[in-house]
């Protein structure tokens, strides 16, 4: 018998003892085998965490006087058993912070006074715990329904006493509120404003937020005890809708355009602001909803990174910092390389002018296989034959880096012809018996498609010889980005091919922390930006001659 509190446990014994350790082993196991007391101890928190009835029936028996019958046949499964293995080793969190403790995980040590048989503090039956989740509370039942509803209720009272007017919370004491109890950006903050007082852009002077319609919307949708990124997405979803699309991310840019003051010189361009907005949406829907449905739901939005950029809006006053999404310079790169190739200004590209991106560098066929939408349907509406803006921002992104998922994806699709998830060799040489003849035109010494075989295999060591799937590839990254650009994109398989380790060393410690996106974009906006000064410096000079 080995003592746990008041509670004697048998322990598994070997043969030959009689069912029982010798008492010198007992003594001896806590002192010279700390971690197999700590596993006894979590095997007994776990045995009493799944038969919590039986031992509270057979303690009321006790204290009652009447005979304890032994059970005739097991009541569940040992802690070793396969059925229970999986939750006493497992080692992945909980998928959300508001899910419960599952009945079958070990109590923290904190929480094991409680379940001491023997203790002041005995563990009452399941059925007597009051209820502490109420879904459809309403402002007044939930003043007393638990701490952390009427500590919200009380902070948002002291705000709209505090701040608040006879109609309500006015829009910048609003949001300070927002930031201040419940932790939401300012630019969301700016949108629920006007969600919630129906004004349209320039209407907000004189309009104010009543404290029960603020307080209906936030307990009607279980914000209280929300985390923030759940807090955000309902605050931009519509109502009877578990998603959010392109239009619902539309309120919230144009108060980024509005607010922000890195923004302001976009004041006067009503056009450039609406391009700017929708190259931000498309961003972000590029990198958080990879399957590209444009329903971006919950478990997309808060895996990404747009909660922290949302909150380096309210942090930084240059918007060209914050990298991801809201750059205007990464707007400016994509806007400009859109306009060079739509050669007659009608926002829409055909293969004609998409084979002229970056010099001519991807193959006739990639292109080919873009316009068979392959990788992505097009746009709704657009002509056939066409690509508009949208389609054009996934593909940039996916060229200019290849190492993220959306962009592996992206060009899998392409190159998988048979569309059965995997890349043979006998595809591969369909995408590279193009790049070979552009290499020799380029009198570049050619690799042969054997030789280039060998490699990818050697650097992707695919699951099975000579398939390549989108896992394996995932499971490479960076490396998996070449694989593609060997296959279609003539200058980067080049430059990989001639590249300097010097040279690549400087270029490492120069953009260290970039992405492989915000490398390009730095370098294509310096060069945009110095066509520009050159371009106003000759016309200066031509100005000056004419005055002559």
């Amino acid at each position: 018998m080995f003592n746990r509190g008041n509670t004697r446990v048998d322990v598994s014994s070997e043969p030959g003892t009689s069912g029982r350790y010798p008492e010198r082993m007992i003594d001896q196991l806590p002192a010279n085998y700390p971690c197999a007391k700590l596993k006894l101890d979590q095997f007994f928190l776990q045995w009493l965490s799944e038969h919590q009835d039986l031992v509270s029936t057979l303690v009321e028996d006790i204290q009652a006087g009447r005979p304890i019958h032994a059970p005739t046949a097991p009541v569940g499964p040992s802690p070793l058993s396969p059925s229970t293995a999986h939750m006493i080793f497992a080692s992945t969190p909980p998928i959300s912070p508001s899910k419960t403790r599952s009945p079958g995980t070990p109590l923290s040590p904190a929480r094991r006074s409680t379940t001491t048989l023997g203790g002041s503090q005995k563990r009452g039956p399941l059925v007597s715990i009051p209820q502490f989740y109420f879904p459809t509370q309403s402002s007044n039942a939930g003043q007393g329904s638990d701490p952390a509803t009427r500590d919200f209720l009380q902070r948002a009272e002291a705000a709209y006493k505090t701040d608040g007017g006879a109609a309500g919370l006015g829009q910048k004491a609003f949001v300070k509120m927002m930031q201040e109890v419940c932790e939401l950006p300012s630019m969301v903050a700016y949108s629920l404003f006007k969600r919630l007082t129906g004004c349209e852009a320039g209407e907000e002077e004189g309009a104010a937020v009543p404290r029960d319609t603020f307080i209906k919307f936030w307990t009607g949708r279980g914000l209280v005890t929300a985390p923030p990124p759940k807090r955000a997405f309902d605050s931009l979803r519509p109502d009877g809708q578990d998603y959010l699309t392109f239009a619902d991310f539309w309120p919230m840019m144009e108060c980024v355009l509005r607010y922000h003051p890195g923004l302001e010189f976009l004041a006067e361009t009503q056009e450039f602001q609406r391009k700017y907005a929708e190259t931000v949406i498309h961003r972000i829907f590029y990198s958080l909803n990879k399957c590209g449905s444009g329903r971006l739901t919950f478990r997309e939005f808060r895996s990404g990174e747009l909660m922290d950029a949302l909150y380096a809006l309210d942090r930084e006053n240059d918007i060209n910092k914050i990298l991801k999404f809201f750059s205007y310079e990464h707007f400016y790169v994509i806007y400009c390389k859109f306009w060079e190739l739509d050669q007659d200004h009608d926002f829409q590209l055909d293969k004609t002018d998409l084979a002229h991106y970056s010099n001519c560098a991807l193959s006739y066929v990639i292109v080919d296989r873009i316009f068979e939408e392959a990788p992505r349907k097009f746009k709704a509406g657009t002509p056939p034959g066409k690509m508009c803006y949208e389609d054009f921002v996934w593909f940039i992104l996916s060229e200019e880096d290849k190492t993220t998922d959306t962009a592996l994806t992206y060009w899998f699709r392409c190159v998988d012809l048979d569309g059965d998830g995997v890349i043979r060799p006998r595809e591969m040489l369909y995408f590279y018996e193009e790049q070979l003849r552009r290499l020799e035109g380029w009198n570049q010494e050619p690799v042969q498609f054997e030789d280039l075989l060998c490699q990818l295999h050697d650097m992707l060591s695919p699951a099975k010889e000579g398939a390549f799937t989108l896992r394996d590839l995932k499971r490479t990254k960076p490396q998996s980005g070449l694989f593609f650009s060997s296959l279609f994109s003539l200058h980067k398989f080049v430059g990989f091919e001639n590249r300097d380790p010097f040279a690549q060393r400087a270029e490492a410690a120069e953009f260290t922390g970039l992405s492989d996106w915000d490398k390009f974009a730095k370098i294509e906006y310096f060069r945009l930006a110095s066509e520009d000064d050159q371009q106003d410096t000759a016309g200066g000079a031509m100005d000056t001659d004419e005055q002559i």
